[in-house]
């Protein structure tokens, strides 16, 4: 809000206001917070980051904008081109400074701060406050003022969410997760994984049991990513499976239970998963699965945190404490009912691609009640070098060519020296004709010898057809 009132508008196009966030779901999220924000004032905004064509930024950026937000990389492409103009920047915002040193955008956030004015306002924005953030702040700010949003007295983990945390074997997890998702006065979910395999693996798993699951990671397309988000969002799946691309500032309303499928890799990244759930007042439900080799990690964590958690209890899908702790009705199963299924994947819609054309999405289906891959293809039919047509038909009907009429496809054979054998009466050798070839000279043609099942060699499992050259 004070960047917004910051603003001198009208601008004369060139941005006033910078924000650099770490990943591109959380530029989305801020980019469309601000337009709703500032939608009376007329702020112009453009998004700048990867995964999208440069075009349609180029040319947001060319007529004009008042706030940029952006993703390193991107920003300093388009800067260094010469199509972002950083000059007259008065206000900078650095959000989620601690998740942008960890993935090594330190020296490109100097070199932004190189481009822009040396007078200028920055904000620095994270949940946690560690070291290395406070040493960054001092470095970049002049005489910074730290600001806490919340009471002095409360810790990193929020007392609105309840935290379960069970000791579980890998194989086990994915059926102890769906007897999980079956808890009453469940909402929408989000679970956790380490790696990118892992997570398409569980939203996969998922999927097959009759949940109506989606995956975000980085080996899925931008357009893909967002397209997950959406539908997370407005309820079409209610089971999000994410890697911590998805654990830094994105905001959804009604996330009852977040799921740590795999322990996370520190304590700040424990605190940024559960306080996707618990939000504004509201509780929420968070469960960790550690694995065996996974337990040091986990009394690190709740050492940190002072969680008086270092033991997981050993839990498997059959536990009745299980049931008991989240609510699970003895009815549940590794499989949602047939009766309480919703639908699982999402629907195709309009995406853009890296050409800035738009394309249809492949889902299951593109309407018209057929797949892609089953669509039939028109082919030509040909004879002669021409394409037969109506026309041509007609034309060699009036030659008395009854040829003409016929519109199946010969049967492909083989060639010898080139030379293709049609079937035409010319190339059938008559009954009484030797082996070797015809009374005029013509090279000699093949027999075809066909072996039917039961035949007198004594090989009734021959049912191929084959073909034989004379000697």
């Amino acid at each position: 809000m004070p960047l917004l009132q910051r603003l001198t508008l009208p601008g004369d196009g060139t941005p006033q206001a910078l924000v650099v966030v770490p990943t591109r779901e959380l530029c989305v999220q801020v980019s469309q917070d601000l337009e709703n924000a500032g939608k009376h004032l007329g702020v112009r905004i453009a998004s700048i980051y990867g995964g999208r064509p440069y075009e349609s930024q180029i040319k947001a950026l060319r007529q004009g904008v008042d706030v940029v937000i952006g993703t390193p990389g991107r920003l300093l492409d388009l800067a260094e081109q010469q199509h972002l103009v950083l000059g007259k920047v008065a206000t900078l915002v650095l959000d989620e400074a601690d998740e942008m040193l960890d993935l090594g955008f330190l020296p490109d956030i100097e070199r932004i701060l190189r481009m822009v004015p040396d007078e200028r306002q920055t904000m620095l924005f994270s949940a946690t406050m560690p070291g290395p953030i406070l040493t960054l702040a001092r470095t970049f700010l002049h005489q910074p003022t730290h600001i806490r949003a919340e009471d002095t007295e409360a810790g990193a983990v929020h007392e609105r969410t309840t935290q379960f945390v069970y000791r579980s074997h890998s194989l086990d997890k994915p059926e102890l997760v769906a007897k999980v998702l079956q808890a009453e006065n469940r909402g929408l979910t989000m679970i956790f994984t380490r790696t990118k395999r892992t997570a398409q693996k569980v939203a996969d798993d998922l999927t097959e049991r009759g949940f109506a699951a989606a995956a975000v990671h980085g080996d899925l397309g931008q357009g893909a990513r967002e397209q997950a988000l959406r539908a997370f969002r407005s309820g079409k799946v209610d089971v999000l499976v994410a890697t911590d691309v998805a654990a830094r500032g994105i905001d959804v309303d009604d996330v009852t239970h977040v799921i740590n499928y795999q322990t996370p890799e520190d304590e700040k990244t424990y605190v940024h998963r559960i306080g996707r759930t618990g939000r504004a007042g509201k509780t929420g439900v968070a469960i960790t699965l550690v694995d065996w080799d996974e337990i040091p990690r986990w009394k690190l964590i709740s050492d940190e945190l002072g969680l008086d958690k270092p033991e997981p209890v050993e839990t498997y899908s059959t536990s009745p404490h299980l049931f008991t702790d989240l609510g699970i009705p003895e009815s549940a199963t590794g499989r949602l009912p047939l009766s309480k299924r919703t639908r699982a994947g999402l629907a195709a819609e309009d995406e853009e691609d890296f050409g800035g054309k738009r394309r249809r999405s492949r889902g299951r289906g593109d309407g018209r009640g057929e797949t892609p891959r089953r669509r039939s293809r028109q082919r030509r039919r040909t004879r002669g070098g021409r394409e037969i047509t109506p026309a041509t038909q007609a034309e060699s009907a009036e030659r008395g060519d009854d040829s003409s009429t016929d519109t199946t496809r010969p049967r492909r054979r083989r060639t010898r020296g080139g030379t293709s054998h049609t079937p035409t009466a010319e190339h059938v050798a008559p009954a009484d004709k030797e082996e070797s070839g015809t009374d005029s000279g013509e090279r000699p043609t093949r027999r075809r010898r066909r072996r039917t099942r039961g035949a007198a060699s004594g090989n009734p499992t021959s049912t191929t057809d084959a073909v034989a050259e004379a000697d």
